[in-house]
């Protein structure tokens, strides 16, 4: 046995073997309840019946369908019960976020004896009828998954994939200054890409502010068919590596693990309160050094050593189940029931199946439970943003004049949609400075919401240049790091613990998060499934530097697929905004900072546009999520030969052009104009929560007449909206088609078939067939505007420029 000096929370320098001297009888109870979790995790996997095997296992005995990860169960049940026990001695509010994936037997067969079960499945009781249920339900049609889910109490992180647990344990500690994360990292989960970002979270960590995240890496060798990268590093390397990263680090790896895991978890802990002491003394540490547990254990640790002549147990084998045949295999079947009978469960449980009172002893009581931590519970302690009136910000659609120029109403103020909603946003950090936060991928000012720095500035806790600005340790509610992934996790977390915020993003990079949203979705879906889980605060997106201004930066950055994956997510979560002004932005950004279960995205061009509705108009607009604007429409929209759509900013001046440009050129075409700001009005009511019925739908589209559409992203979005609507082949959709390049913003439209013109000789076209007057001039009109849009692409490439008609047209 080593005698590793290591210093005790209580005492000076202490040796292992001190340790298991002087503590010895709490380690052995901790090993007695070790040996009942261990127990309880390979009965979930096996056994539908038999469950303390108190007769000989048969066949009939074990489950038809054999799932769930045994070989990560026996280190995430030796951290959870050192953590039950740092819990009972400093009364520490904790709960814990488990890494690896399909662990969920050990977590489960925790929560079942602390009681957390019980809380939430009262059917769950501590004797045998409870304990059959309990063991059955695990990977049973209608039961627990093998992975953590928003049924398991305790939970907000599933880990259905891997890489984002310790961003999301860093959210959660976020603002809340007597809360730790224990977050286990399994070091298959440490080979992705979101987990080697993820370690830098700790500088964004105010310990004055915020509490604490204890990183536990398990590091068990194996992923599911080869060895780990950290499996395969010594531990000089592992220290170097951590080292490197900032960390105090700790190697958990002695023989008697239970003893140098007392030890240093105690030694974490008084690091952890050492840190955030001096920090709330006003004696901050200059880039404090937190504490990081590396645990070596064997993968499948006290199950079964060999089977089939091949090694089980520390081998990549026992990754899943190890024993994949026992119903079958009678050798088999007589291993799995000599590995059950290796824990001693007559030890364990009485004759009425109720666990030993010195077991359920290791565990927390009430709320000190891990499975039954508040935190856990965002809905129920979530608190309601205290939002400014949004007339406040209302911007004029017309721009202010000194003079007798003429005034016009529309559209004649151009300014930045996305500046705007910055003031709006300036005043909401002001006025919840505890429970609001931006999370942005190093793009805050580039988005034009800069106007936040003004009132906080960015979070960094390490040193900076002097000349670097709003940037610093303390009080910053806006947090920048140049990953999607950690910016997803850390709001994750943040809005699961009860919080509220934002991340805006470059559009062409949101789709970097695609899954981690189609997963967070899937929690949000399962857990309006639980009453004992109300809702929380909205996940919202603002995805601005949208493709139609990304012409300098190129086709890389092109790309409005993030709308299509938002609208694969459950109708009832998914929620997709397209504001064409300013005043709309900050109706729908208010609107979904006071929404509760979804996830929002809002989609606005930061560059000046046009200024089209009052607020008092823009908050009619977007409650109804669409409407004729129609003091843009011939006749105010009545009997029209074409309906014109406009959903997007970008896209909507291209209808407004077109639509004036037809007003004074071809007045016979009677033209309707419909603005979507809802995308989700155009699914069908019986679908989607927001879809229009029939009725309403066809009071916009009209029952009959063609519809021309200019959609922001791919038409295949629109089109899926759109299917089942009755006589759906009259819709006619445009939108970005993968074309583009470096180039100027009409040509962006041009290249994509969006442009004003592009929608003029479509208009005619269509028109025709019902308009005789529309189709007696349609030939000479329709090649008109081909030669003009010749003409305009000559002039681009000569200049390298927007003709002026175009960037200074106006809707007067």
């Amino acid at each position: 046995m080593t005698t590793t000096p290591l210093r005790s929370f209580t005492g000076p320098e202490i040796s292992i073997a001190q340790v298991r001297q002087n503590v010895g009888a709490e380690l052995d109870a901790i090993a007695l309840y070790r040996r009942a979790v261990n127990y309880l995790a390979v009965a979930q996997i096996y056994l539908k019946d038999n469950i303390l095997v108190r007769e000989p296992l048969k066949p009939e005995h074990i489950k038809e369908r054999l799932l769930g990860h045994w070989g990560t169960c026996p280190g995430i049940n030796l951290v959870y019960a050192h953590l039950n026990r740092l819990i009972r001695r400093y009364d520490v509010n904790m709960f814990l976020v488990t890494g690896p994936g399909h662990g969920a037997p050990a977590n489960l067969a925790n929560l079942y004896l602390e009681g957390s079960l019980k809380e939430f499945y009262p059917e769950l009781t501590l004797d045998f009828a409870g304990l059959e249920d309990f063991i059955k339900r695990f990977s049973w049609p209608g039961g627990f998954p093998s992975h953590l889910y928003p049924g398991i109490p305790g939970t907000i992180h599933e880990g259905g994939e891997l890489g984002y647990a310790l961003a999301t344990s860093f959210g959660a500690v976020m603002d809340n200054p007597d809360l730790v994360v224990a977050c286990i990292v399994g070091d298959g989960e440490s080979e992705t890409g979101p987990t080697a970002t993820a370690w830098h979270s700790y500088k964004y960590l105010d310990p004055a502010e915020s509490g604490a995240v204890l990183p536990i890496i398990h590091v068990n060798g194996y992923k599911i068919s080869s060895a780990t990268i950290y499996g395969t590093m010594s531990d000089e390397e592992l220290q170097h590596l951590f080292t490197g990263y900032g960390y105090q680090v700790r190697i958990v790896k002695d023989s008697d693990l239970d003893a140098d895991l007392y030890a240093s978890m105690d030694w974490a802990y008084q690091e952890i309160c050492r840190i955030q002491q001096a920090a709330r003394t006003g004696q901050r540490i200059a880039q404090p050094k937190w504490p990081l547990l590396i645990l070596r254990s064997l993968k499948g640790w006290t199950g079964i050593k060999e089977m089939d002549g091949k090694p089980i147990e520390g081998s990549y084998r026992s990754h899943q189940v190890p024993a994949r045949d026992p119903k079958t295999n009678p050798e088999h079947l007589g291993q799995l029931e000599d590995w059950l009978r290796s824990y001693r469960p007559e030890e364990l449980f009485d004759e009425q199946g109720h666990p030993l009172q010195s077991i359920l002893e290791q565990c927390p009581k009430s709320d000190r439970r891990m499975g039954c931590n508040p935190h856990t519970f965002g809905g129920r302690i979530r608190k309601d943003l205290d939002l400014p009136n949004i007339f406040d910000f209302e911007v004029r659609v017309e721009r202010p004049r000194h003079d007798a120029t003429p005034m016009c109403q529309r559209g004649e103020n151009q300014v930045g949609n996305t500046a705007e909603v910055g003031k709006y946003l300036k005043v909401v950090v002001e006025r919840n400075p505890h429970i609001f936060r931006i999370f942005s991928p190093d793009e805050l000012e580039s988005n034009k919401l800069g106007e936040v720095l003004k009132v906080t500035q960015r979070n960094y806790q390490w040193p900076t240049n002097p000349n670097d600005e709003h940037i610093g340790p303390i009080g910053g509610r806006v947090l920048e790091i140049l990953s999607e992934h950690t910016c997803q996790a850390w709001l994750q977390g943040y809005l699961l613990t009860g919080r509220h915020g934002l991340f805006p993003s470059y559009e062409a990079f949101l789709g970097i998060v695609n899954t981690m949203t189609n997963q967070y979705g899937k929690f949000l879906k399962l857990s309006s499934e639980f009453s004992w889980r109300p809702k929380v605060a909205s996940l919202n997106y603002l995805e601005t530097s949208t493709l139609w201004r990304q012409e300098h930066n190129g086709f890389s950055h092109q790309s409005p697929g993030f709308i299509n994956s938002v609208l694969n997510q459950k109708a009832e979560l998914a929620r997709v905004y397209l504001p064409p002004d300013a005043n709309c932005l900050i109706g729908t950004v208010d609107h979904c900072l006071q929404s509760k279960g979804y996830v929002n995205l809002v989609i606005a061009n930061k560059n000046p546009m046009p200024q089209w509705l009052s607020m008092s108009e823009a908050i009619a607009h977007c409650r109804a999520g669409a409407s004729i604007w129609q003091w843009a429409s011939i006749d105010e929209g009545i009997n029209p030969d074409i309906v014109l759509v406009g959903i997007g900013d970008s896209p909507t001046v291209e209808v407004m052009a077109a639509a004036h440009i037809l007003r004074y050129e071809m007045p016979e075409l009677r033209v309707r104009i419909v603005n979507v700001t809802d995308l989700m009005v155009l699914e069908d009511k019986t679908k989607h929560p927001h879809g229009l019925d029939a009725e309403m739908f066809n009071a916009l589209f009209t029952p009959d007449k063609q519809v021309i559409i200019n959609f922001h992203g791919y038409p295949s979005a629109v089109k899926q909206l759109l299917f089942g609507r009755p006589n759906s082949n009259r819709f006619h959709i445009n939108g970005y088609r993968e074309e583009g390049t470096t180039t100027t913003p009409f040509d962006m439209h041009v290249r994509n078939g969006t442009s004003r013109y592009h929608l003029i000789m479509q208009a005619i076209r269509l028109a025709s067939a019902y308009n005789p007057r529309v189709a007696a001039r349609a030939s000479e009109r329709v090649h008109h505007y081909e030669y003009v849009l010749q003409d305009y692409h000559r002039l681009i490439q000569e200049k390298g420029d927007d003709p002026a008609e175009i960037t200074n047209w106006q809707w007067c």
